[in-house]
């Protein structure tokens, strides 16, 4: 297990734990301020938004074209923007900070 810290939508920071493996947006589903995940991380809904720390942007996979076009047509859109359903968590992971996207 190892931890990482996200950022509701009222500001409020949070303390998670993670088991490797386990894919973010199934994480931040399961909280009862966090991440809607509508398509059940099919990549095609973007209710899962999250934007994550520069710091920890290169230890992701880069996004694939599918989640490049989904998050380019939020309003909300950033640099640092990502889908929590593509990101699967390891224990390179530990101390992840992520700030949960606006709802569109």
């Amino acid at each position: 297990m190892f931890t990482i810290k996200v950022t509701d939508l009222d500001g409020r920071q949070h303390e998670l734990d993670a088991k490797p493996g386990e894919v973010l947006m199934e994480l931040l589903r399961e909280q009862d301020w966090g991440v809607a995940a509508l398509c059940g991380g099919m990549c095609s809904c973007a209710t899962c938004h999250v934007f994550i720390e520069e710091e920890w942007l290169d230890s992701f996979p880069p996004k694939d074209s599918d989640e490049e076009e989904l998050l380019e047509i939020l309003d909300s859109f950033q640099p640092n923007s990502r889908l929590s359903c593509q990101l699967r968590l390891q224990p390179v992971h530990d101390g992840l900070v992520l700030i949960l996207a606006p709802e569109e």
